[in-house]
């Protein structure tokens, strides 16, 4: 069952389950006010506890609120700029919000190879909004851009190689690939759009604690992240130069837990 996060002042809160990794492929949460928080999380505690006793009845397991999400944001095209929003569908690819699909626009080389920040670091500086059917790029020195969302099929699918492994995406055309050239001024590069009838990578490839079950389109290893404001502060605490959420990408980010306890987390609903 795919459902909604919400990212209102008020909050929502998660739950969670046991120790080990966590997953956000079970269960989403209904659209909600801060005022009415509480009675959903009673039903989804109800929902919670007939789910882990029909799915194994062995294990014991306890289900409590954590924390509660304050941001949400998704990153449209791999290593540029996220879009922090107000609520958003879990999918088995990662957050959407409307046309907004987390990493499911890749900037390639002319031979398929990704590029992200790693090769091209001003990548981060990308800014995307979404405007009626397009997809608005913004830039240092550069004038805006438009792509559409919903490509021509006569735009030609390219294969395109992401840390070994082959991933399909639909080329978004001359313009778009101009855009991206001019502004990193290195070599010819290509955007691409990874479409829903194509076939996604699988998370277990690249590391073994992920399920057979979770996908991911040109994320790095794994469709959701999720990162507490306590552990990004005890860092600060330790480090002269600051780091900012910005600096790790999260999908979800939550407060009201102690630094590190979402890594403890088995489940989340």
């Amino acid at each position: 069952t795919w459902g909604f996060l919400h990212g209102s002042a008020g909050g929502v809160g998660v739950a969670m389950t046991g120790s080990r990794s966590f997953s956000l492929t079970k269960f989403g949460l209904s659209l909600l006010s801060a005022s009415a928080t509480l009675a959903v999380l009673v039903t989804l505690g109800v929902a919670a506890a007939w789910y882990w006793r029909g799915r194994d009845r062995r294990r014991s397991l306890r289900l409590k609120q954590v924390g509660t999400v304050s941001g949400l944001f998704i990153y449209p095209i791999k290593s540029c700029k996220g879009v922090a929003v107000q609520q958003a569908e879990v999918t088995k690819l990662g957050l959407r919000d409307g046309d907004l699909r987390d990493r499911c626009w890749l900037v390639i080389k002319e031979d398929g190879h990704m590029v992200t920040a790693r090769q091209e670091p001003r990548l981060v500086l990308v800014s995307i909004t979404n405007q009626n059917g397009y997809l608005a790029l913004s830039a240092p020195e550069m004038k805006d851009s438009r792509i559409p969302v919903k490509l021509s099929t006569k735009n030609p699918v390219r294969d395109c190689r992401l840390f070994g492994f082959d991933v399909q995406g639909r080329d978004c055309g001359e313009d778009a690939a101009q855009w991206i050239t001019a502004y990193l001024k290195s070599e010819p590069y290509r955007l691409v759009c990874f479409e829903p009838n194509m076939v996604p990578r699988n998370s277990k490839d690249l590391l073994e604690p992920f399920r057979p079950t979770e996908k991911i389109a040109y994320s790095d290893c794994s469709p959701i992240m999720l990162l507490s404001e306590a552990s990004l502060e005890e860092l600060n605490s330790r480090l002269e130069k600051k780091v900012q959420i910005r600096n790790f990408r999260p999908s979800i980010l939550v407060t009201g837990c102690g630094p590190y306890e979402e890594d403890t987390w088995n489940d989340i609903i």
